[in-house]
């Protein structure tokens, strides 16, 4: 089971990774400012208990988190530490954010984090080489629990070797959704794949992305078959798969 927790809403853009961000798409629908961080209804969403006194998300529950956002986001500073603290509490419940903010983790780390939360999984989201070399080595060198690495929308080759440890617990690679989306390259993917491979990582293929360029042809996929034609490409790799 899963649960979406977006305890604000809003971001500046970061990094090209962020020129087409799905949120400034869909707010624009309704005329919102993406810019502008706001605390959301749902702020204490993981606290929040039933009429029977039961917690609304159950226990053992994923918790995706602040997928409207960024978690690290400079103005939601004063909001996280109540935050890390739900989280804290909730310690029967997975949270995983993604982040194109890694440098800012640690200073704004809780006190009681040590080596990591174990029910926290924190993503490293690289677009391209630049912010592969930028951030990776900041989140090898940050105290992560869990880390996964998050190539989305992957915008160029990568060659993520030099990170590839066995710290990392997975990497995921997706291509750009959205009218203005930027083409993604399967053999780009397939490389990412392939070093995961030789590393021994995990590896999912989590979607196509809206132009998907394989074999010298373009393919426009509508977003609801983007990850099911992920699925269906059967590239995913476990580390209990033997090639």
């Amino acid at each position: 089971m899963a649960a979406a927790w977006n305890p604000w809403h809003g971001c500046r853009k970061a990094s090209e990774g962020c020129r087409n961000c799905y949120v400034y798409r869909q707010d624009a629908q309704h005329a919102l400012d993406s810019s502008e961080a706001r605390k959301t209804a749902a702020f204490n969403l993981p606290v929040r208990r039933s009429r029977d006194g039961r917690f609304k998300i159950a226990a053992g529950e994923r918790v995706y988190t602040c997928f409207t956002s960024d978690f690290l986001l400079e103005e939601a500073d004063a909001w996280r530490p109540e935050a890390w603290a739900m989280m804290r509490l909730r310690h029967d419940l997975r949270f995983m954010f993604f982040t194109k903010r890694i440098e800012r983790l640690r200073e704004t780390l809780p006190p009681d984090w040590g080596e990591g939360y174990e029910n926290v999984t924190v993503g490293c989201t690289v677009e391209n080489q630049e912010m592969a070399e930028r951030r990776l080595p900041c989140f090898l060198d940050t105290p992560i629990r869990h880390r996964v690495i998050v190539c989305a929308p992957l915008l160029g080759p990568l060659d993520l070797k030099p990170w590839l440890t066995p710290a990392i617990e997975e990497v995921s690679v997706g291509g750009e959704s959205g009218p203005e989306a930027r083409i993604c390259d399967y053999d780009w993917v397939l490389a990412v794949r392939q070093q995961c491979v030789e590393a021994e990582i995990p590896f999912w293929y989590h979607q196509t992305g809206a132009r998907l360029l394989k074999e010298g042809r373009l393919y426009r996929i509508r977003r609801e078959y983007q990850h099911a034609q992920a699925r269906k490409a059967g590239i995913d790799y476990k580390i209990t798969d033997r090639e």
